[in-house]
Order: structure tokens, then sequence, then C-alpha cells
């Protein structure tokens, strides 16, 4: 998960929360203390470190505390509070609405070499594609070799419309040779020369690119591990160029992500989407509340939920979850909810964002090992017979040897396989009837373990 450390060292800090019989200022100042070493070992600013530290101490032990909660429910809300304002708190978003009412809608990308500005084009293209928008990507930059050549590999790869003239001398001329074919889009992607510096060359091309196209949106690329510096940058774009926002990139591969995220929150351009990986599906909205609850283990339903109507039509949502209700369930569902699990992108990812999960402190050793297991099964799956994955019961030991030459594994691989098919199945039988609250509350409470397709049994407090 993004800023792994940090997330892990904010969950211990939750759990002595959880774990203490009273609340009481020396325990308080414990807490903060483990707060102010989790974020300065992530980069954050030590002044706004203390900040933050006084803000949660000042709430905890002076404010008044809702009747309707306990003290500890209370400070766990304040810590919860007070990290999401601190990253930015709640503010302008892009949605899909905002940019139906100023069709097309034009976002320039702006920022210096080597922070993934172009590939960053191809993701947030690719990311409101997928809900529902016809977007088309622009390509203006006339210095760096074959910046054009790239955009087009990307366009390509997600079967997105691209513009550009390489052999044009000046963006502004490329904007307006291509103006006319936009106009038909609901989003565009314009995608801006850099330069190693913020010089006075750089601001003057951006600022007449600016004038000439006059984006909705003039968003600031920067890598996360530029860290605690980021600010500066922000804060120097903004002041000379303009912008409206920042998407921070390489959020997957450095310590100096807090510094990075923080940085640019204490700038009047917030943080607004995040480069978690180098896939182009790895991209996401940084909504500061659902990111906070990830990083404690509180789990992100939001994203999670979005992530699962990319994976998944809402047709065979329902038609699986009639047959979870009715108890039927056979190797083709378990295969399909496979094939799901692997769209919505790594599972320790989509395991965070399930509340309680992030708190069970799985190895990640073990999260490894079920990815690679997932594979392996699809591979069996693909070396069965129709009627095999319809009817597992009627594998036997010849069907066995036959999967497992088939898909190159071993023959202990696919017994693993149909035990985890049959656990699921049992699981899945017990669904059966429970189709109210009442009735799923009480099935609830006679288990005792979970069990999740490719994690085997785990065991809840």
């Amino acid at each position: 998960m993004v800023l792994e450390k940090l997330g892990e060292s904010l969950k211990n800090t939750l759990s002595k929360i959880a774990s203490a019989v009273f609340i009481d200022e020396k325990l308080v100042n414990e807490l903060i203390k483990d707060m102010q070493k989790a974020l300065l070992q992530s980069d954050v600013n030590v002044g706004l470190v203390l900040e933050l530290s006084q803000k949660i101490k000042q709430k905890v032990l002076k404010e008044e505390i809702p009747a309707a909660l306990t003290k500890k429910e209370y400070l766990i809300n304040v810590v919860y509070e007070e990290l999401t304002n601190f990253l930015g708190g709640e503010g302008h978003k892009i949605d899909a609405s905002a940019i139906s009412a100023h069709k097309p809608f034009k976002i320039m990308l702006v920022g210096l070499f080597g922070n993934g500005k172009t590939t960053t084009a191809g993701k947030i293209g690719k990311f409101f594609q997928k809900r529902g928008l016809k977007v088309a990507l622009l390509q203006t930059d006339t210095w760096r070799p074959a910046a054009y050549e790239q955009l087009v590999q990307l366009g390509t790869q997600i079967k997105m419309d691209v513009y550009g003239n390489p052999k044009a001398k000046f963006p502004d001329q490329i904007y307006a040779e291509f103006a006319p074919k936009l106009a038909k889009y609901d989003l565009i992607i314009i995608d801006t020369a850099g330069r190693d510096a913020l010089n006075e060359e750089l601001i003057a091309e951006l600022n007449k690119v600016n004038n000439i196209v006059q984006p909705h949106e003039s968003l600031l690329v920067m890598s996360a591990d530029l860290g605690q510096s980021a600010q500066k940058q922000a804060e120097v774009f903004h002041q000379t160029c303009g912008i409206t926002g920042v998407i921070i990139t390489k959020m997957d591969g450095t310590a100096k992500g807090g510094g990075a995220l923080t940085a640019c929150a204490v700038t009047n351009a917030n943080v607004k989407f995040i480069g978690v990986g180098e896939k182009i599906d790895d991209f996401e909205e940084f909504k500061p509340k659902n990111f906070v609850g990830r990083l404690l283990g509180m789990g992100d339903i939001e994203t999670l939920l979005e992530k699962a109507k990319e994976a998944i039509t809402e047709e065979d949502a329902k038609d699986m979850g009639k047959k979870f209700m009715s108890g039927k369930f056979n190797m083709i569902d378990l295969y399909e909810q496979m094939e799901a699990m692997t769209k919505m992108g790594p599972l320790g990812k989509v395991l965070d964002m399930i509340p309680g999960m992030g708190q069970l402190k799985l190895p990640k050793e073990m999260i490894d090992v079920q990815e690679d297991k997932l594979k392996i099964w699809r591979f069996i799956m693909d070396s069965c017979t129709k009627a095999e994955l319809e009817d597992p019961d009627i594998i036997d030991i010849p069907r066995i040897e036959r999967i497992a030459k088939g898909s190159g594994v071993s023959q202990t691989d696919v017994r693993e396989l149909l035990k985890q098919y049959k656990q699921s199945r049992r699981m899945m039988k017990m669904f059966k009837g429970a189709d109210s609250p009442k009735a799923m509350e009480k099935m609830m409470k006679q288990f005792k373990g979970g069990n999740i397709p490719g994690m085997g049994n785990i065991k809840f407090k």
C-alpha cells in the first residue's frame, strides 16, 4: 500500500488506544510522540508535525467530548479528522458532472522533466475514459525528442485518440491546428513541455499555451521523491503559472511520499490525483478522508466499490448475488471471482480497502504467496473442461493428472484449488436463506472464522 511504513506505525498507535484501560494525558502524549516519529520518518516537515500534534492534544484534552462517544472513540475520531485536514481536507474535485458541463473540458499538465508527465496524461485519460467520457490526448511538447511518439504509444494501448505535430516548433500553434477536431470530445488532456528547472523561458511558454488553451484545470505533475521540497515547487508554479492542483507520481516507491503530500497541502494547490504504480490503471483520485482510512486500517469502501464497478458489471454482480443467496456455486463462479479480484489490482491493496482487514496485519509474504496462487489457479481452470468447471466433483485422479500436465503445474496445486473451491462452496451454502439483515446477523455470529477466495481460512478476533 502507499506509504506502507507510515500506515503500519499509525495502526500500531491506534492499537494502543484500543487496548488502553484509561485515556489520560500521559497516554495521549505517548501516542502523539509515536505519531510524530512515524510522520517524521515519512519525511513530513517538522513544523507541520508539531502543529498537527498541538491540534490533536488541544482537542482531546481540552474540548468537551460529545455524549454519544466514549473517550477512546473520540480520540480515534480526532486523529482521523486531523490527519484528513493535514492532507488537504476535502477540496474541489474534478468529477464527470463538472466535465460534462464544460464540453470539451480541458486539463493541462505542467511540470519539470522526469516527473512522468506524459505517462500521467495517459493515466488520467484512462481514469476518465473508464467513467464513460470520450477523451483525447494532445501533445504540445516541442522540446523532448519522441514526446509525441510516446503519447501515441500510450493512446494505442488504451484505445484513445492522440493529436500532435512533431514537426511544429511552437506549442500554441499545435493547439490552434487541432482545436476544431477536439471540440467533439468530452475531455482533452494537454501534455506540455518541461525543463530541468522552472526558468523564465518555461514560464513564458506555459503562460502562452495557457492563454490560448484556457484550461479548466492546470495540474502540476511532481514525483513523490521530491519530499518536502515539493512545497517550494508547488508554490512557485502556482504563483507563476496559476496551477489549480497537483498530481503526485511514484507514490509506490519512496518513503518521501508523506513529505510530498503534506508539502502540497499547505499551498493553495491541493493534491488531486496520485500515481500508485507503473501500470496504466495505477492511478486514483486523491481523497484525504479515504486515504487516511486506509493508513489507519479503517478501509476505503468508496474506492473499493469504484474498483469493483470497473472489474464487474452491475448485471454480473446481481447474477452472482442471486447465486450466493441460493447457495449455488461452481468453479466458473470461483473463476469469475478471481478474475474480478485481479482486475481490481494487487491483493494487498484490495484488502487494505476492506474495513478491518488492514488491522489484521497480514504478513506481506503471505499476501504475495496468495497472489501467486491466484495466477496458478487461473492456469488450472483454463485447462479444465466446461463440464469440470460446472461440476468439479467429477474431477478424479486421472483428470487431476491431465489438468496438471495441461496447465504446467503440480498435482498438488490442482488438489489445493479443489480444496479452495469446496471451502468457498460451503461458505456460499451458509449464505442460503440469509436474505434479511436479521438472518445475516445470525449467520455471522455462527462464524468462527472468515473465508476469502484465495486467502484460505483467516481467524477474526
